[in-house]
C-alpha cells in the first residue's frame, strides 16, 4: 500500500504569468515580485550614490543585478521556510552575541625599553671600574670608593695585535 503526502499541494508555486492574453515569457511567483521591486529600487539609489548617471546601460545593469540578487533570496524561500521567517533567521544571525577573540595583553608599547644617548663600546674595548666593599665598613665610605680596574692576564704573543 502506498501512502500519499500532501507535498503535492505545497510544490505548486503561486505564480503570476502575467495580464490575460498577454502573458509574461517566464515564470514568477509572488513572492520574487514582492522582493523584486524593491531590490530594482534599492540597486537605482545605490547606483546613484556611485555616481553613475541615469540611462540604458545603468539601468540595464541594475536589471540584472535585481534578477541575480532576488534569485539568491528566492533560492531560500520555500512554502516551509517563508520569507519572514529567512529574514528573522538573518537578524537573528547578525545580532547573535560572539565569543570575544581580542587578546589579554593589551597594546605593545615601547616605554619600558631603556635608551641611552651614547652607544655602547664592544666588550673588549670597555673600562671595568668594580668597587671593593671592606667587612665592617659604612656605606657611606664604601660607596664613595672606587677600585681600580683588574689586572689584565698576559695574552699569547699572537693575540696582542689586536
Amino acid at each position: 500500500m502506498r501512502i500519499r503526502t500532501d507535498d503535492e499541494v505545497y510544490r505548486v508555486d503561486a505564480v503570476w504569468l502575467g495580464p490575460p492574453k498577454a502573458t509574461f515569457p517566464w515564470r514568477a511567483r509572488y513572492v520574487a515580485w514582492l522582493i523584486g521591486i524593491p531590490i530594482f529600487l534599492v540597486v537605482l539609489t545605490v547606483e546613484r550614490w556611485a555616481g553613475w548617471s541615469f540611462g540604458f546601460f545603468s539601468t540595464a545593469w541594475a536589471f540584472v543585478a535585481t534578477i541575480l540578487i532576488t534569485r539568491l533570496i528566492t533560492a531560500k524561500i520555500s512554502h516551509e521556510r517563508p520569507l519572514g521567517t529567512v529574514v528573522a533567521m538573518a537578524g537573528r544571525e547578525l545580532n547573535t552575541p560572539r565569543e570575544k577573540a581580542a587578546g589579554t595583553g593589551g597594546a605593545v608599547s615601547a616605554s619600558r625599553i631603556r635608551v641611552r644617548a651614547e652607544r655602547p663600546l664592544p666588550k673588549h674595548k670597555r673600562r671595568r671600574q668594580y668597587r671593593h666593599h671592606a667587612y665592617g665598613q659604612g656605606a657611606a665610605v664604601s660607596a664613595g670608593a672606587q677600585g681600580a680596574p683588574r689586572a689584565r692576564r698576559s695574552r699569547p704573543a699572537a693575540r696582542a695585535g689586536r
